[in-house]
């Protein structure tokens, strides 16, 4: 007889996976991920299951988010857009950062938790989840920070493809 896994069993089994799958992600690209090689890595279908564009456009974005990321259509294999806070689009040590932390929504859509989006970004990246989770904390804040409004305006009215 076969026994269905629970659900904590399940969660843990995705998580084992996600990690698995960063980790070959990173020992593939053997070597720190910086921002061309995260828009290579966009387009290995082994470690983004489907397409996934970033734009640099504060519109669809939360009051206090850093990114989001919509479809573009009725099925994930339409497509998505990652949308980052134009604050951000030359600091260029942070894009693979913000874009590894939405790789698992992508791939799993609502199963993926931020758990296993920090699991997923910390290992890609090389460093500890608890570190990651502080910069993306940080960049957080500094979306939220008044003093960083007008900066972050005035680039709102750039879209990229």
């Amino acid at each position: 007889m076969n026994q269905r896994p629970t659900a904590e069993e399940a969660q843990q089994s995705l998580r084992d996976h996600i990690v698995a799958k960063a980790m070959d992600a990173r020992l593939r690209r053997g070597g720190p991920m910086d921002r061309g090689g995260m828009m290579r890595l966009l387009e290995d279908r082994s470690v983004v299951r489907y397409p996934l564009g970033v734009r640099f456009d504060a519109e669809p974005l939360q009051p206090g988010e850093f990114a989001c990321v919509e479809s573009l259509g009725e099925h994930p294999s339409d497509g998505f857009c990652l949308f980052i806070h134009p604050m951000f689009e030359n600091v260029d040590d942070l894009i693979p950062l913000l874009i590894a932390y939405y790789i698992p929504s992508v791939n799993y859509g609502e199963v993926a938790s931020h758990v296993e989006a920090e699991l997923f970004g910390a290992t890609l990246l090389g460093i500890d989840v608890e570190e990651y989770y502080a910069i993306l904390c940080s960049v957080a804040d500094t979306v939220n920070d008044p003093s960083n409004r007008s900066s972050a305006t005035l680039a709102c009215g750039s879209k990229h493809p």
